[in-house]
């Protein structure tokens, strides 16, 4: 547990910072930063670790089939709150996505304490993660709205993180060699991701919405960081999948809700500031819970 807690201090030292920092730069920065993350930087990351292994039909099928179900249970087990939620459908529908969706920078943050297959298996979970995560997200928002299929097809095949991964393993399961002159500058961008992402997070952290806490964040937040990892490892162990691979998906499970779901809740006129407020409790209470599954991980390894 102190060896996973040091390799993580540096994480949560650039976070602390990020938090020092907040007031120095202007929120539209901080949304600059955020957006230059989400086009550039994580797609350079995932697209080289995706690169770094070729995946196997194992892989792909085992980690894709497991985030899948993963994402479903979220959605299912979120559903019945729904009496506990905002009267308005939209507004429970913004909250209602935090139970499925996913932070990717602290995904590769926890990844990074583990050895390089597994980053390679985490960016196989993100990439098969996103089209289905951003389908159930914007089906929930869009009901009673007009979206149609095209929109939304195009939404999801242009994301960014998508784009990357299936790129990144194409070209590993091609044994295509890129040009060095091509993959330093991809893999400088990629040394970037994680390094402004943990100062965003740091400068986006409300320590005030701990306070803002009833009955319905308290499940969402449960079912988030809590029922799916447990599920998930539970599952994995009793259907014999190997350690590696449990790891993964227990890893995705544990991941606090995405930092950005506040904004497509907006785009649809849900309620904005709620979703930020549960966002805001999912990554401060996921900032405690992913080291204790790293540790419960580890030990079970």
């Amino acid at each position: 547990m102190f060896q996973i807690l040091i390799a993580l201090l540096p994480d949560f030292s650039l976070i602390a910072l990020g938090g020092a920092l907040r007031l120095t730069l202007s929120p539209d920065a901080w949304k600059g930063i955020d957006k230059l993350n989400f086009q550039v930087l994580f797609p350079a990351l995932i697209f080289t670790a995706a690169l770094s292994k070729a995946p196997d039909a194992g892989d792909v099928l085992v980690v894709g089939v497991g985030v899948w179900l993963i994402i479903g249970l979220g959605f299912c087990l979120a559903w019945p709150l729904r009496s506990l939620g905002p009267e308005r459908f939209l507004d429970f529908a913004g909250l209602w996505q935090t139970a499925w969706r996913f932070n990717t920078a602290l995904a590769f943050v926890a990844v990074q304490t583990l050895p390089e297959t597994h980053r390679a298996l985490m960016s196989i979970a993100i990439g098969m993660a996103v089209p289905l995560a951003n389908v159930l997200a914007i089906g929930a928002l869009s009901r009673g709205h007009a979206l149609s299929l095209p929109k939304m097809i195009r939404q999801i095949v242009t994301n960014p993180f998508f784009v990357a991964s299936v790129a990144g393993m194409a070209l590993s399961m091609l044994r295509v060699d890129l040009s060095p002159l091509l993959l330093k500058p991809v893999r400088m961008l990629a040394m970037a991701a994680i390094p402004i992402a943990l100062l965003s997070i740091g400068a986006s952290l409300n320590w005030r919405a701990l306070a803002r806490v009833n009955r319905f964040s308290v499940a969402l937040n449960a079912i988030k960081l809590l029922i799916l990892p447990a599920a998930t490892w539970a599952l994995a162990t009793a259907i014999g999948i190997d350690p590696v691979r449990t790891t993964v998906l227990t890893l995705f499970a544990a991941l606090p809700t995405a930092s950005a779901a506040h904004v497509l809740a907006s785009v649809f006129g849900a309620d904005r500031e709620a979703v930020a407020t549960l966002i805001a409790q999912s990554t401060l209470i996921g900032c405690v819970s992913l080291p204790m599954w790293l540790v419960f991980l580890n030990g079970a390894a």
